[in-house]
């Protein structure tokens, strides 16, 4: 058994790959923005099919899109945001201050 690595090294060896590192990074970006219209829709007390009718979606598609599913176009972002009572910001951060 002194020759299995863990999951950490497997990981770090995985990501190394530059197009691996891609993937990784689209589909954490996929989820932390279905996590924050999740979040959102929660504290607001919204179910999904209530978001969708007031995003003019279907429940289904925030149904994925809360999971990290599909990416969204920025239409499609700032109708769930205005679903939302929220306003959609779009900006750039210098990536040593990105988290």
């Amino acid at each position: 058994m002194a020759g299995r690595k863990t999951w950490q090294e497997l990981r770090a060896e995985a990501l190394d790959d530059p197009g691996a590192c891609a993937a990784y990074e689209a589909t954490r970006f996929r989820f932390e923005l279905g996590r924050a219209v999740r979040e959102r829709r929660e504290a607001l007390g919204m179910s999904q099919a209530r978001l969708a009718q007031a995003a003019g979606l279907q429940q289904p598609a925030v149904a994925r899109f809360e999971a990290g599913g599909t990416m969204p176009t920025l239409p499609m972002l700032d109708r769930l945001a205005t679903a939302l009572g929220m306003r959609l910001q779009v900006g750039f951060e210098p990536l040593d201050r990105a988290g």
